[in-house]
C-alpha cells in the first residue's frame, strides 16, 4: 500500500511540473504574437494617451515574469481576469463552455470506449477473418480522414435528408434526450475519429497475449476461444488498452476545436476560436491551459491504473 501511495504522490509531482511548464509556454507563446495588444484593441482610431493608459491597465508596462506572476497566481486562486473583448469575467465565461465540451465528450466516449473494445476483442478472435480485414480497413480509412472531413460526410448523409440537425443549439432548459438528440453528429464525428485507434490497440494487445505460454495452456485444456480472450487475455492486456483509452478520452476534450467550429457547437473549442478572431489573448491563455490541464490528469489517471493493473510495473529493475 506504501507503494502505492509513492507512486501516486510521485506522479502527482510530475502531473503538477507539467502543468508549470505548460503554463509557461502558453505564456510565452501569446507574448510572443506579433503587434501591440493595446493598438489592436484601440484601432486606428487611438490616441497615445488611450494607448498609454490601456497599456497601463491592461499591466502591459510590466516585466514579462512580473505579468506571468500575476496570471498564474490568479489561475491558482480561481480568478482568470477579465475578457477584453466583452469585460466579462473569463471564469463565467468558461463554466457554461466547459460543461457543453466535457458532455460532447462523455457522450463519444460512451459510445467509442464500449464499440472500440468489442471490435478489437472480436478482431483478435477472429484473426484474419474478412471481418477482421473490413475492420482493418474501415479503421484505417477513419484513422486517415480529418475531423472536417468526417464532419461534412455526415452532415452532407444524415442532415440533408433531415434526420439530425447540422447546426446545435443548446438551451439551459434542455430535456436530456433533446441533447443527446442534436450533438448526435458531433459526437459521431468524434467517435469515428478515436474508434479506429482504440480498437487497432485492443486488438494488438490481445493478440500478442495469445502467443503466451499461459493461453496455450487455456487452449489444451479446451476452453473456448471466447472464454480464452475474455477470462485470460483482455485482463492482461488492461494496461496498453487503458492507456490507448485516456489518450483519446484527452483528444476528446482537448481536439474538439475542428468539430464544435464545424457544427457551431457552444463549447471551449468554439470560444476558443472566437477569441482568437478578437485577440482576446487571456481568454485564450486560461482555455489553452485548461486543455493542458485535462490532457495532464487524464495521462496520469491512466499511469495510475495501468500500474495497478500490472503490479510487476511498480517493481523496480
Amino acid at each position: 500500500m506504501n507503494a502505492v501511495l509513492v507512486m501516486i504522490a510521485q506522479r502527482l509531482a510530475l502531473g503538477v511540473l507539467t502543468l508549470f511548464v505548460v503554463s509557461v509556454v502558453i505564456f510565452g507563446a501569446t507574448e510572443l504574437l506579433p503587434g501591440d495588444l493595446a493598438s489592436a484593441l484601440l484601432g486606428q482610431a487611438a490616441t497615445p494617451e488611450t494607448l498609454a493608459a490601456l497599456r497601463t491597465q491592461l499591466g502591459l508596462n510590466d516585466p514579462a515574469p512580473v505579468r506571468y506572476w500575476n496570471w498564474a497566481t490568479g489561475v491558482l486562486q480561481g480568478d482568470f481576469g477579465v475578457s477584453l473583448a466583452t469585460r466579462r469575467p473569463i471564469a463565467d465565461m468558461l463554466s457554461a463552455r466547459l460543461g457543453n465540451t466535457i458532455f460532447l465528450a462523455l457522450y463519444a466516449a460512451a459510445i467509442a470506449v464500449p464499440l472500440s473494445l468489442v471490435l478489437g476483442v472480436l478482431a483478435a478472435l477472429w484473426r484474419n477473418s474478412l471481418f477482421d480485414r473490413v475492420a482493418n480497413a474501415g479503421a484505417l480509412s477513419a484513422i486517415s480522414f480529418p475531423e472536417f472531413f468526417v464532419a461534412y460526410i455526415l452532415i452532407f448523409l444524415l442532415s440533408q435528408s433531415g434526420f439530425f440537425p447540422s447546426l446545435v443549439r443548446l438551451t439551459p432548459d434542455m430535456e436530456l434526450s433533446d441533447k443527446l438528440y442534436v450533438t448526435f453528429l458531433p459526437a459521431l464525428t468524434l467517435t469515428l475519429v478515436v474508434t479506429a485507434h482504440m480498437m487497432r490497440m485492443t486488438r494488438a494487445a490481445i493478440i500478442n497475449l495469445l502467443a503466451s505460454p499461459y493461453i496455450e495452456m487455456a487452449r489444451l485444456k479446451g476452453l473456448s476461444p471466447l472464454r480464452i480472450v475474455l477470462r485470460h487475455a483482455l485482463p492482461n492486456a488492461l494496461a496498453p488498452i487503458i492507456n490507448v483509452i485516456a489518450i483519446n478520452l484527452a483528444y476528446l476534450i482537448t481536439g474538439v476545436v475542428v468539430v464544435e467550429v464545424v457544427f457551431v457547437y457552444p463549447g471551449l473549442g468554439q470560444l476558443m476560436v472566437d477569441s482568437v478572431a478578437k485577440r482576446d489573448i487571456a481568454v485564450v491563455q486560461a482555455i489553452a491551459l485548461i486543455f493542458a490541464s485535462a490532457y495532464v490528469l487524464l495521462n496520469l489517471t491512466a499511469d495510475v491504473l495501468s500500474t495497478l493493473t500490472n503490479p510487476r510495473l511498480m517493481r523496480r529493475k
